[in-house]
């Protein structure tokens, strides 16, 4: 069974950091795109970040770019987010999620890790 565990979500104050983990199993790392994405109470779920381990390819949202930074290893099956100068409208639950290369569909998810930041 395909497994994504997500972790790594606290409290924090604005201007700080924290890191996401995403640990996958039951799939061949290289052949999948692992994602994070996010939703804030009574906003749209927003897709955040992604990468392929494959061909080193990242993907970031505009809220993010500059701030947080993502990155794999292969050899752990973990993706990381590393979340940097945090803002509190960043605060949301976070989800990691993969699909097959190729695909348009983010079929597999795990549960969400919450973040919040304070003013």
């Amino acid at each position: 069974d395909v497994q994504l565990q997500a972790s790594g979500g606290g409290l924090v104050q604005a201007g700080g950091s924290l890191r996401l983990s995403c640990k996958a199993s039951g799939f061949t790392f290289d052949e999948y795109a692992v994602g994070w994405f996010r939703q804030a109470p009574g906003k749209e779920h927003e897709g955040v970040s992604c990468t392929s381990a494959a061909d080193g390819n990242t993907y970031y949202a505009d809220s993010v770019k500059g701030r947080f930074t993502i990155s794999s290893d292969s050899a752990k099956n973990t993706v990381c987010l590393q979340m940097n100068s945090l803002k509190p409208e960043d605060t949301a639950v976070y989800y990691c999620a993969a699909k097959e290369r190729g695909s348009s569909e983010w079929k597999y998810w795990g549960q969400g890790t919450l973040v919040t930041v304070l003013q």
